[in-house]
């Protein structure tokens, strides 16, 4: 499987994401790499890696919510085969 390094725009769920302290996605841009059969499953596995964090330290409607959000607004600005 080849490594993909995805490059994570956060900055519209930075206001809310730091009311969370999830030490791996504080900081509104960010790199990663990941190993992936496609792009596509390493852009999705990113975000679910996001929101399970999310669900793991609070398990509220109000987080719940916001995953939403994150589905929504959270932008890959480039994904690059290593």
């Amino acid at each position: 499987m080849p490594n993909y390094r995805i490059s994570l725009d956060l900055v519209d769920l930075y206001p809310e994401l730091d009311n969370y302290s999830l030490r791996e996605y504080n900081s509104p841009f960010s790199l990663y790499i990941l190993e992936s059969d496609n792009p596509d499953e390493a852009c999705h596995e990113i975000m679910m890696r996001i929101m399970r964090a999310l669900i793991k330290q609070s398990n509220t409607i109000k987080t719940r919510i916001f995953c939403r959000k994150v589905r929504r607004y959270m932008r890959l600005d480039k994904v690059e085969t290593l």
